[in-house]
């Protein structure tokens, strides 16, 4: 790991909160490893922070939070040869996960002083990174009302589960949207469109076609079908079981880049569990390379002993 390094921790409030960022960083102070920790309170505020932390001049910075904190650092730090190193501390872990991190804290903060750069690839949309995925509809409304299950019952996969399904129980109607897929324009009717970036986000759940392409270098877009309130609980139950299936269940088509325009001028886009009003239209891209990363080295397989 390449120094001076910078730890920028969404570390909400209290005391609790920065003694535990203490305890994570103290192999980077037995490794003599140069140093400083910004503690984040507020999550409107990382984008600023982390834009310093490149502005002063860090070889590393070192991303700890959740998916949502990682893309606001990632997003600062795209198409520089500042390392991005991640400290998974949020519920689903996906991107540090994909790059083959422990999700326990700890853990990976050993993988990433012995670990080694590489290039990946990220999603934009409208100027903003993300690393997993972006949407707009039904899912943007099911992460305020998973966020408001959270405050009340702490953060949880059972509190995001039950607070999608009552999103899923109070969806009207489905948009119109106007596509334009790699220069060919169609117009659907959907609840929600879900453009995924991270392969194994979608081999959680199942979803090898979409794995297929991202793996090409194309955005995997999932587009659900139109479909009444009792449908898409239907739907959605086949997704959470795995058993959804595209050109059956949804639509799903492989792009480089992708345009959507909607009736409404701003909408409210999801970027990795977070949520920002964007103004139409909103456009979508792959962009390969686009972060220089921190990742576990892997240990070579053993070499069978001779008979």
């Amino acid at each position: 790991m390449r120094d001076p390094i910078c730890v920028l921790a969404n570390a909400g409030s209290g005391r609790k909160s920065a003694a535990r960022i203490g305890q994570l960083i103290a192999p980077l102070q037995a490794a003599g490893l140069a140093h400083e920790v910004r503690l984040i309170r507020k999550g409107a505020q990382i984008p600023a922070a982390a834009r310093k932390a490149r502005e002063d001049g860090f070889a590393t910075i070192i991303a700890a939070g959740g998916d949502g904190t990682i893309c606001s650092v990632a997003t600062e730090l795209a198409g520089s040869d500042i390392a991005l190193g991640i400290l998974p501390l949020g519920t689903f872990n996906f991107f540090a996960r994909s790059l083959g991190l422990d999700t326990d804290p700890g853990s990976a903060m050993i993988q990433l002083l012995a670990g080694v750069e590489t290039q990946v690839a990220a999603g934009e949309v409208n100027g903003k990174l993300f690393l997993n995925n972006a949407s707009l509809g039904l899912y943007p409304a099911l992460l305020e009302r998973r966020e408001a299950a959270y405050a009340r019952w702490g953060r949880s996969r059972l509190a995001a589960y039950w607070s999608g399904l009552r999103v899923l129980a109070t969806y009207n109607r489905p948009s119109r949207m106007t596509l334009t897929i790699d220069g060919v324009v169609q117009v659907r009717h959907s609840p929600m469109i879900f453009i995924a970036q991270n392969a194994y986000q979608l081999e959680e759940y199942g979803m090898h076609e979409g794995v297929d392409l991202i793996r090409k270098g194309q955005l995997a877009v999932y587009i659900a079908p139109e479909l009444r309130r009792w449908q898409l609980l239907g739907f959605a139950l086949r997704i959470a079981v795995r058993m959804a299936r595209p050109y059956r269940d949804f639509t799903l088509i492989g792009a480089e880049a992708l345009q959507i325009e909607t009736r409404a001028r701003r909408r409210t886009i999801a970027r990795d569990g977070e949520r920002e009003k964007m103004a139409a239209p909103f456009a979508f891209r792959t962009l390969p390379g686009a972060l220089t990363v921190i990742v576990p080295v892997i240990a070579p397989a053993p070499v069978p002993e001779a008979a």
